[in-house]
């Protein structure tokens, strides 16, 4: 469970699929549809897709800077279904592990070259 930068419920979770090689987020925000990111590992670094309430699916990459991570920073490598790059897209996605109960997630919305950041901070559920 968590919340938006504005304060507005937000909820995400996250399942490990496909022989455990990649990992499932869908996420959910107040006022919001519900969107998927997978997450699987490529080469030296992280690649994921986001599936996103728009109709598009935009690709990103970033590659640890270390063995431990405590933040990612994910940068656009391309899109399915983008008819134009001014078209509204998720850009960049960085994610802050605070610690092993918190994270963080910035992600910056891109339409006609002006980026927007929406922030969420999740704490886990005590299962």
């Amino acid at each position: 469970m968590g919340k938006d930068e504005h304060g507005g419920v937000a909820k995400t979770s996250f399942k490990i699929i496909v022989s455990d090689t990649t990992v499932m987020e869908t996420l959910a925000s107040a006022g919001m549809d519900e969107m998927v990111t997978l997450y699987t590992i490529d080469g030296e670094g992280i690649a994921l897709v986001h599936y996103c309430p728009t109709n598009n699916q935009p690709r990103m990459r970033a590659t640890p800077r270390s063995n431990e991570v405590k933040e990612l920073v994910f940068q656009f490598v391309g899109a399915g279904n983008l008819i134009t790059p001014s078209t509204g897209h998720e850009h960049k996605l960085v994610l802050r592990f605070e610690d092993r109960d918190h994270i963080t997630e910035e992600w910056t919305w891109r339409q006609d070259g002006k980026d927007s950041v929406m922030i969420y901070h999740f704490t886990r559920k005590n299962s």
